[in-house]
């Protein structure tokens, strides 16, 4: 290996620059292959003591690409339960308990996109929320330890018999309560279904008291692969540790995709390591693709927030994770030699057994790497010259390559940029950096790094102010009409085959019951559209209540809240009810009544809704009459338009329309 390291590099010499020369011009960083100045540090790169722990990989929940950009090796996806997980609802594959759908929501098309980018990529499925019929009218999934582990299991075997998916990880439940009978039933159902290649990971919230209860249960310890824990801070306990188990942040960033977002993220893929041992670090989230005003708006590795215009960002975590994933794959080894800097900041190192070694330098400043959860403790970075040493089976390595990100004002920042190569057959394996803060260098064997490059992509663009779906699709792509957010409640593309006429298409809410819920889900269903700026606007829509006597159905404008708040949300809601009344309120939960009233309503009838809101002022219409006018309302001055139902019921929706004026 060394030999053919040796005579490729030779071949490059000629062309390859000292390391003091970096970058051109005002842009030179300067790489000094020996110590020409007193460095601060000394650092050994040694495998001949062994290694560390094997390396599980870098991913991000809900693509991968092979050396493009993030490249990333891991794909974590939510297990849709029908219930509220941040920003909206994701529907489940079993609404009801005798009804299997494998082609609901986004994740399958996700998971397919993802390999096709990456064949060897790490699926994992998780569930944030459960369909109510679980809980047998408990909001509690463990009701029933069985059917719980039955309904996870059809999702695994439905991603494999209906997509050519196969789940590598399957958690227990995101953030909530775990039970260690579930975990054992669960373990026991998969390997009856043949699924012993499916691997446990427990129990994705904190290290305790998982980690204590694998100590002290020696089966609970045995079925369990791997303990994951969310936002960790970089540090683990010494329970985790105790295990023997690989130990992974699970969910970890959530951060502002800005520079200091990307900070964040360079330092937590160090120092996750560093200081707690985690082989593996997953970003909540893959995309921020949902409403900028919904909770954690921007918080993606990238940003694809306008699918009516086609406008994304790559932004700087992206490239951030390149200096990892493309110089590493699952299955490495962290060498045992990773460690501080002396005045601030980290490095890994990390091999393939095979001769091939990628370090990865970080000095990532407090001010900019502050993460959105835990509380950061103050450390300093300052201005430094570290000197590697390459001994072991890495001593005769002839040559590096580097790559380099610089964070900060915008006339000294790179994002991901190839510097000249560093040749180390005239210095012993040794190197010096010279680092400055916020900066990330990987120094690598391997020659295979690239930054995709892309076509600019469209311009943005505000959403339509004159929008209409009238839902007439034979055979959907989704199961769900673009551009609507469900923030409770499930609403799906639905065929009235009884119904040749005009509304043989509709859009229909179709939970029947309330979901076992992860967040504060309303007790009605919600689903928004439109642009969280409009003010004045017309809300036209053809509705149908289901439900006899108890059913009730609205449309709403100036909608201010969705995602884990929406039960809090404020606007202007028209209400119809089947027992033939009509209600306008200012919040979706109906506790602010601006006006009641007769109206001539009942189920099992199609009725068009429509809502004015210009100024202080709204008004209301039943099948094109005035049903009510020239209420005030003075707040919220803006928000999304949306429909939805009284109740957990079933109702269908037609030929909306939106005409809105900023």
């Amino acid at each position: 290996m060394a030999e053919r390291l040796i005579q490729a590099s030779r071949q490059r010499r000629a062309k390859a620059m000292t390391a003091a020369a970096g970058l051109a011009g005002q842009a030179a960083v300067p790489l000094l292959l020996c110590a020409l100045l007193a460095p601060s540090g000394a650092y050994v790169l040694d495998d001949s003591e062994g290694l560390g722990r094997e390396f599980d990989g870098i991913g991000a929940v809900s693509g991968g690409g092979p050396n493009f950009g993030a490249s990333l090796h891991i794909l974590k996806v939510e297990i849709g339960g029908d219930g509220q997980t941040t920003d909206g609802t994701e529907p489940s594959h079993m609404h009801y308990a005798l009804d299997e759908n494998y082609f609901r929501g986004y994740e399958w098309w996700l998971m397919k996109e993802a390999k096709k980018r990456n064949p060897n990529i790490t699926l994992i499925g998780l569930p944030w929320s459960f369909p109510g019929w679980l809980g047998k009218g408990f909001n509690w999934p463990y009701v029933n330890l069985q059917l719980t582990a039955y309904y996870i299991v059809t999702w695994i075997v439905g991603c494999k018999h209906y997509h050519d998916l196969d789940i590598d990880y399957i958690g227990i439940w995101n953030e909530r309560a775990f039970d260690v009978n579930y975990i054992k039933v669960l373990r026991r159902m998969l390997n009856h279904q043949g699924l012993q290649h499916v691997k446990i990971i427990a129990s994705d919230n904190l290290w305790e008291p998982i980690s204590a209860s694998m100590l002290l249960d020696p089966e609970l310890l045995k079925v369990i692969d791997v303990i994951g824990a969310h936002y960790p801070g970089t540090l683990t306990v010494k329970d985790a540790r105790l295990t023997k188990k690989k130990l992974w942040s699970s969910e970890d960033f959530s951060t502002v995709n800005s520079d200091m977002g990307a900070g964040c993220w360079g330092r937590i893929l160090n120092q996750n390591y560093v200081n707690g041992y985690m082989t593996s670090t997953i970003a909540w989230n893959l995309v921020a693709s949902y409403y900028q005003q919904l909770p954690y708006g921007h918080c993606g590795l990238m940003t694809a927030q306008e699918p009516w215009s086609g406008h994304y960002v790559v932004e700087a975590p992206v490239w951030v994770s390149a200096h990892t994933t493309q110089f590493t794959q699952p299955g490495w080894y962290y060498l045992k030699t990773v460690g501080h800097l002396e005045r601030g900041g980290s490095y890994v190192a990390l091999t393939d057994g095979l001769g091939n070694l990628t370090v990865i330098v970080e000095t990532m400043s407090h001010k900019h790497s502050q993460c959105i959860r835990p509380l950061l403790p103050y450390f300093n970075v300052s201005h430094q010259f570290a000197t590697f040493d390459l001994k072991g089976s890495f001593s005769q390595i002839p040559e590096l390559q580097v790559w380099y990100t610089k964070l900060g004002k915008p006339s000294e920042r790179f994002l991901f940029k190839q510097l000249d190569s560093l040749w180390l057959l005239d210095s012993g394996g040794s190197f010096t950096l010279e680092l400055q803060e916020d900066e990330l260098f990987t120094l690598t064997t391997l020659t295979s790094g690239r930054k995709g490059s892309f076509p600019p992509p469209p311009k943005p663009q505000r959403f339509p102010s004159v929008y209409e779906d009238n839902f007439n699709i034979d055979y959907p792509f989704f199961s769900e009409a673009p551009n609507f957010a469900d923030q409770t409640g499930v609403f799906e593309y639905y065929v009235n085959m009884e119904d040749p006429g005009d509304h043989r298409f509709t859009l229909r809410q179709v939970l029947n019951q309330r979901p076992i819920t992860w967040a504060a889900d309303a007790f009605n269903t919600i689903s928004v559209i439109g642009d969280y700026t409009w003010s004045n606007l017309t809300i036209k829509c053809d509705v149908y209540i289901e439900t006899p006597e108890k059913g009730g159905v609205f449309i709403a404008g100036r909608v201010n809240k969705g995602g884990i708040l929406i039960r809090s949300a404020r606007g202007i809601f028209f209400w119809i009810f089947a027992n033939g009344t009509y209600r306008v309120t200012g919040d979706l939960a109906g506790w602010i009544i601006y006006s009641l009233g007769h109206a001539d309503v009942t189920a099992k009838k199609w009725y068009t809704l429509t809502l004015t809101l210009n100024g202080r002022f709204s008004s209301g219409k039943l099948n094109g009459k005035t049903l009510w006018k020239n209420i005030s309302v003075n707040f919220p001055e803006n928000g999304w338009a949306a429909i939805g139902t009284h109740s957990f019921e079933f109702a269908q929706f037609d030929n909306f329309r939106v005409e809105a004026s900023h």
